[in-house]
């Protein structure tokens, strides 16, 4: 069965260092309540709901079942999640609707890296027998694939800092992002990354609403269809790969259409600066297409929905008439080990 499918709502909290004072349902609620206001739905409306988190960030099992409270499980709804980026639990959400179960689907992501040490808490990615016991975290891992470009000729240190500037000043009009304006590049975090190069650490959530063909038009005067979307991954182990480029990131865009016409916009997961450089190569962007206007990740990296988001900014572009074709962009794992792809586009105008 071949459908069309969009997105056709998008909402997202205001990203800050610390919310010490909400839980992370409370978070959401407002996220939800307004992504359903949008279009005028309700929660009995909704055909299929995923959603994307960690246990880890939250420190206890299940954690995924307190934040139901927020939408709301009566009457009984169809339920699933991913242990990932909100942009993963979008594809399961797409998938549903392809095969005609559910004409609508709301997708949400959370995550609060506050509480505790994300860079530790990410080493729970690594292998666990040779790298994990090493402890190196995620910014000493990014470091590394930094330095590898450096060594390669791809990129210095005055090119990176270029793209936190450009990044963050593009973030001024974002009224949501937790850094935008002139920042300080700062001293070094772990050579050659500054503190500048890295993202901020911060609490958000994010949510976005599918829907099927004409359901589509009915509840959004310019849906963003999805022409194509597909993820991909990396080998485990950092050693039998090459830093500077990401295979993956490239046959997610190929399966996904991204290569068959050019794109205007491009909304890239790329929490550091360097990894900015490594997918604008596998995706074959090129000075023509508007990179991160909504700031990215260097601008607001809220664990585990900085990837949905993504994709909400790109449909957003295209819901306000500020884009025809966008691609999409979501990673996980350490140095863009697993990379999502999505093309949008909107109707002809």
């Amino acid at each position: 069965m071949t459908r069309d499918i969009a997105l056709v709502a998008f909402a997202q909290t205001d990203h800050r260092r610390t919310t010490d004072e909400l839980s992370e349902v409370e978070m959401l609620m407002p996220v939800l309540h307004g992504v359903l206001g949008s279009t005028r739905l309700k929660t009995a409306d909704i055909g299929f709901t995923c959603s994307g988190s960690s246990d880890y960030l939250a420190g206890r099992a299940f954690s995924f079942t307190l934040a139901l409270d927020g939408v709301g499980a009566w009457p009984p709804i169809s339920e699933s999640h991913v242990e990932m980026d909100g942009a993963w639990a979008l594809y399961e959400a797409w998938t549903k609707l392809l095969t005609g179960d559910a004409d609508t689907a709301l997708v949400y992501s959370y995550g609060k890296s506050s509480p505790g040490s994300v860079r530790d808490v990410l080493t729970r990615q690594l292998d666990p027998y040779y790298v994990a016991p090493l402890w190196p975290d995620s910014v000493a891992l990014a470091a590394l694939q930094a330095q590898a470009l450096i060594d390669a000729g791809e990129t210095d240190e005055p090119a990176l800092a270029a793209v936190a500037a450009r990044s963050r000043a593009d973030a001024t009009a974002n009224s949501h992002a937790q850094l935008r304006g002139s920042v300080p590049q700062g001293d070094y975090l772990v050579r050659p990354l500054r503190t500048g190069d890295c993202p901020p650490i911060g609490d958000g959530a994010a949510a976005v609403i599918l829907a099927a063909g004409e359901r589509a038009r009915d509840l959004c005067e310019r849906p963003a269809w999805i022409r194509g979307i597909d993820h991909r991954t990396e080998a485990h182990s950092l050693g039998v790969r090459d830093l500077t480029d990401s295979p993956s990131a490239r046959l997610a865009a190929e399966r996904a259409g991204a290569f068959e016409r050019p794109v205007d916009t491009a909304e890239l997961h790329a929490p550091f600066t360097s990894q900015e450089v490594v997918l604008r190569k596998a995706l074959r962007l090129d000075d023509t297409v508007r990179v991160n206007p909504s700031g990215g990740a260097l601008a607001a990296n809220p664990m585990m929905a900085a990837g949905l988001i993504r994709i909400g900014e790109a449909a957003a572009g295209i819901h306000r008439g500020e884009s025809d074709r966008a691609l999409a962009h979501a990673t996980s794992g350490p140095c863009l080990q697993q990379n999502l792809v999505a093309v949008l586009e909107g109707d002809p105008r």
